[in-house]
């Protein structure tokens, strides 16, 4: 599809499960200005809607999850002036993206095939889970453009992969292909082009298969303790965590294992 006057971006929802594509095939799924005030909009409704609890996030076609930045767009966004950019995406269209949702408890999934570059990678990096496809290739490109990866990539893949390793890719701009990536953690699974899909929805369905309110209070959990002493991890106060304990589905869990039946989670307060 044409960008003309179609969406950048498409959302669905089935049942419990949000799917966001980026939807600009033609130019690899680059990621304009109207990208991302789109994205804003479905990021916006996973947060608001109490029934979504995982998302899928991909790129249309075959090439590319994302190649990042649209870069005809910055270059005529310079030409006119337009204050050039740096980390973080703070009074640009789109704010708070997903590399900046710090409070987004529900788990993203990133459907990964093709091109992940630049920014593309950088949203692969802010996903909770990333599924790849076995022709996937990433990279942070930015050095070599006279850019840095403002979108967080600088700082998340340092944390998510040693700090030489890290710095090798972000000042060559080498790229790294699925079976490097998942050698590196950074990806949870590599499969076939043909088996991705079936994969993605393997691990959606084993996610669905938690208790929600459990699943949130481990994200935010895990987040917020990475920069923590762990004798403070223990001690801290987490709100999804508090929640969680006093759920219904603490009781339910417990319960459905004893009576040996499949658990029915309905994240509400408990019944005292």
């Amino acid at each position: 599809m044409s960008d003309g006057d179609g969406p950048r971006v498409l959302y669905a929802k089935d049942g419990h499960v949000a799917r966001i594509t980026i939807n600009r095939p033609q130019v690899l799924n680059a990621m304009d200005l109207r990208t991302h005030a789109e994205l804003a909009e479905a990021w916006d409704d996973v947060q608001a809607d109490d029934a979504i609890r995982v998302v899928v996030l991909t790129g249309a076609g075959e090439r590319a999850f994302s190649v990042g930045q649209d870069l005809r767009e910055r270059a005529r966004l310079d030409a006119d002036g337009d204050p050039r950019t740096s980390f973080g995406s703070r009074g640009r269209p789109g704010f708070p993206r997903l590399t900046e949702r710090f409070g987004l408890v529900k788990p993203v999934i990133a459907r990964v095939d093709g091109y992940a570059l630049g920014g593309g990678f950088e949203l692969a990096l802010a996903c909770d889970l990333v599924i790849a496809s076995d022709r996937a290739v990433f990279a942070l490109p930015e050095a070599r453009l006279g850019l840095v990866p403002g979108a967080g990539g600088a700082f998340r893949l340092a944390r998510q992969i040693p700090l030489k390793t890290a710095m090798g890719y972000l000042l060559t701009g080498r790229s790294m292909p699925a079976d490097v990536a998942l050698r590196l953690g950074l990806v949870n699974e590599v499969v076939p082009p043909e088996q991705l899909d079936a994969c993605v929805e393997e691990w959606v369905r084993d996610v669905l298969r938690s208790a929600p309110l459990a699943v949130y209070a481990l994200k935010e959990a895990v987040q917020r303790s990475l920069d923590l002493p762990l004798a403070e991890s223990f001690g801290a106060r987490f709100t999804w965590e508090e929640r969680r304990r006093e759920s219904r589905d603490a009781v339910e869990g417990p319960r459905a294992f004893a009576e040996r039946r499949e658990p029915v989670w309905t994240g509400r307060p408990a019944e005292h």
